[in-house]
């Protein structure tokens, strides 16, 4: 099933960070558009600035998913319903707006515990910005810029 970009991003703040109120919901959306605009490394080159390519390259996002290791993830952009909050946010991200508190950052992740890392991935490409709510979020390092 093919969705517009603006379905899509809606699908996946909705998915990713529906739990997280809309600071947490925008943090999300900045991610997701700061890879559509990056403009070097990995998410540059495999993703061309596509939002589809962004949302749905390998392993990234748990919620563009329907199996995971082996197992049917029924918490996937395809059984989501957005609400007019998850359009509202995915609009503003397709503006060009950005949540100032996670500025340019490239990752995030939910460590279930207290304390975050402070590099993700585990190959040092990101490194600790700010945590929001449940999810930690990780700015590019120069590391990252030569995936």
């Amino acid at each position: 099933m093919a969705f517009s970009a603006r379905e899509l991003l809606a699908r996946i703040i909705q998915c990713e960070a529906g739990g997280e109120g809309d600071t947490g919901m925008r943090a999300v959306a900045t991610v997701v558009m700061n890879r559509v605009h990056v403009p070097g490394g990995e998410y540059f080159r495999t993703c061309q600035g596509d939002i589809q390519n962004v949302i749905f390259q390998q392993y990234q996002f748990d919620c563009a998913r329907t199996e995971i290791r082996g197992q049917y993830n029924s918490q996937n952009i395809y059984n989501m319903s957005p609400e007019p909050i998850h359009y509202e946010i995915a609009d503003w991200a397709l503006a060009g707006n950005v949540l100032s508190a996670v500025g340019d950052a490239l990752w995030y992740y939910n460590p279930f515990s207290p304390n975050c890392e402070q590099l993700f991935p585990r190959n040092g490409s990101g490194i600790l910005l700010t945590r929001i709510n449940q999810h930690c979020f990780y700015a590019p390092t120069e590391l990252y810029w030569s995936t």
